[in-house]
């Protein structure tokens, strides 16, 4: 929420009439295209927009008063439900504090519609209260911008309307999804009177968009094909993605019967995947003599958003395929590791599909890459026996704590907070029996949101939501609490080091005199007067002896609740540390 919502005063003459028919037909438009959650901070100058979501019968709205947490809420109900959820706010920075969230969208491919009130255009620059440049105020960082018009008193401007909005939500949801932003300029007055009589047209211009299937031409389909089994060191990675059991399964064949070695770290959602390769960041970071070559592949498949792994990007960018094929239904690609030579417009399911109907050739190149495949999955296994016999450790330290807590879930969806929390859970990997999905806010990387989208994520969704996350990030987000609604389905893990911890970890920070001061900028908090504050179940462990019984209470507890567990930075630092050594030390 920000300025002030209610600055505008009224006398009588200001309400001669208000058109707010085409405002509402706006909702319908928007209900009639499938949405159901608008997510509305208070305001005045989009009182028009908020009476026409609030009052239509088939969309659910709910009040959050800080746009920032807001946003990002929505994010994490489109997250679940595949579509744009509906944001609406006033006018000036207001639209601001709804940034992080949109650019968090843009780059993870979410689809939301953004509802911007403004000023009407005449009082732009004129030091009018509340204002600022709100048209195309997103950039880049938006699928598409709409200003609307500030008249809709015929039948041009109200049929401009309509177009524009079917537009704006079928453009969000055409691949890749994301953000649109729609500009509403109302000039005063925007509140109805009190007996004004509106409605919802249900015979308002609405205009659908069908998805057409990405299916590659048979000529380039078998090229690839033969190009493919005349290749040997072959190598899939998966970035981030949903879980897919059907991908899971034809991936699984695919490595099994073509010995093809498939990376997939947490955010990948493919540890259904047998011998799927989760912990190359393990193996890959400890500089192993002769390592990089023998794994270097002549071609790599890629598939899918970022990678969490810093050392499988320099891995590859420094050691690059030959080829590199990457899959999506459209558009240009990223060129991650720097060796990106085809586009395959097509998705991975359709793909992979004719890739496992086509034999492998028996020849020499078939056992190459059998000697490959075995290889990386060496590696894998040798981290996943590290994994299964470290802990307990002497301390109980952070990365401990993530190891339980994943063990522990099943039917649930984990979201991970960026810094440590997403790190530590990816050094520890799921296991393939595990109804798990995972999410994390990796498009931008960025803290400030990660609570706030697992609490929407929460609320549109049935299942267990469990949020690991460290002390900056959460507390960062404290406002994701502020609002009326049952969490009853949230579980947060409180990584509470009392200081970025992430600084210790990575060279640079570490080594500076000035580490706890302007890096880690330590901190005295806890989540106490917090889970009070908003009446959210609380449980403090700083002992191993606590430790089982509170993690079972955590589970069982029927609503929402915090496991806030306090650690040492330095510590923590020590453990992750003998962890990769423990790791080198195989060998």
């Amino acid at each position: 929420m920000a300025g002030d919502r209610n600055e505008d005063e009224y006398t009588p003459q200001h309400y001669k009439t208000l058109n707010i028919q085409p405002i509402y037909n706006l909702a319908e438009i928007c209900h009639r295209h499938g949405i159901k959650d608008v997510i509305l901070s208070p305001g005045s100058r989009c009182a028009p927009l908020t009476l026409a979501f609030a009052r239509h019968p088939e969309i659910e709205c709910k009040t959050i008063s800080d746009e920032r947490s807001a946003a990002f809420i929505g994010l994490g109900m489109s997250q679940q439900t595949k579509l744009p959820t509906a944001l609406v706010c006033t006018s000036g920075s207001a639209a601001l504090n709804y940034a992080p969230a949109i650019a968090e969208a843009y780059f993870q491919h979410i689809p939301l519609l953004v509802l911007t009130a403004d000023r009407p255009p005449e009082w732009i620059d004129q030091y009018d209260g509340q204002t600022i440049r709100q048209r195309d105020i997103y950039g880049k960082h938006v699928k598409e911008s709409y200003q609307l018009p500030v008249d809709l008193e015929n039948e041009e401007s109200e049929w401009h309307c309509y177009r524009m909005l079917s537009e704006a939500i079928n453009t969000s949801l055409e691949y890749p999804a994301g953000p649109v932003h729609i500009n509403l300029p109302f000039r005063e007055p925007f509140y109805p009177q009190k007996d004004q009589i509106t409605s919802y047209n249900k015979a308002v211009k609405v205009i659908t968009q069908t998805g057409s299937r990405p299916v590659l031409p048979e000529s380039e389909l078998k090229s690839l094909i033969d190009r493919w089994q005349n290749t040997q060191r072959k190598l899939i990675i998966g970035g981030q993605g949903s879980l897919d059991d059907k991908l899971a399964s034809i991936l699984e064949q695919l490595s099994a019967t073509q010995k093809v070695p498939i990376i997939g770290d947490i955010l990948s959602n493919l540890h259904q995947v047998d011998e799927v390769i989760a912990h190359s960041d393990v193996f890959l970071g400890q500089g192993k003599k002769g390592l990089a070559e023998s794994l270097q592949p002549n071609l790599i498949v890629t598939f899918g958003k970022s990678t969490i792994s810093k050392n499988l990007k320099l891995f590859l960018r420094n050691h690059p395929a030959v080829e590199h094929w990457h899959i999506q239904p459209a558009g240009s690609a990223a060129d991650t590791f720097k060796s990106l030579t085809e586009v395959l417009h097509t998705t991975p399911e359709i793909f992979f599909s004719k890739l496992v109907e086509t034999p492998p050739n028996e020849d020499f190149n078939t056992q190459k890459q059998e000697n490959f495949y075995h290889l990386w999955v060496i590696e894998e296994r040798k981290v996943r026996r590290v994994r299964e016999s470290f802990f307990p450790q002497e301390s109980l330290g952070e990365f401990e704590i993530v190891n339980e807590i994943l063990e522990k879930t099943t039917d649930a969806h984990v979201h991970l907070a960026n810094s440590m929390a997403v790190r530590y859970a990816n050094f520890i990997g799921l296991n393939p029996n595990q109804s798990v999905e995972v999410f994390s806010n990796r498009g931008t990387s960025g803290i400030d949101g990660c609570t706030s989208t697992a609490v929407g994520s929460s609320m549109a969704s049935q299942k267990t939501t469990i949020l690991i996350t460290g002390d900056v990030a959460f507390f960062y987000d404290r406002n994701a609490f502020w609002h009326n609604y049952d969490l009853k389905h949230l579980k947060i893990v409180l990584l509470n080091n009392h200081a970025g911890g992430i600084f210790r970890m990575i060279q640079g920070p570490a080594d500076q005199p000035e580490l706890e001061e302007f890096f880690e900028t330590r901190q005295t908090l806890s989540a106490k007067h917090l889970a009070e504050e908003f009446k959210v179940h609380y449980i403090n462990c700083d002992k191993r002896s606590k430790l089982k019984n509170q993690i079972k209470e955590f589970f069982e507890s029927s609503g929402p609740v915090i496991l806030e567990i306090e650690s040492d930075s330095q510590q923590n630092k020590e453990i992750l540390a003998s962890f990769k050594e423990a790791y080198r030390l195989l060998d």
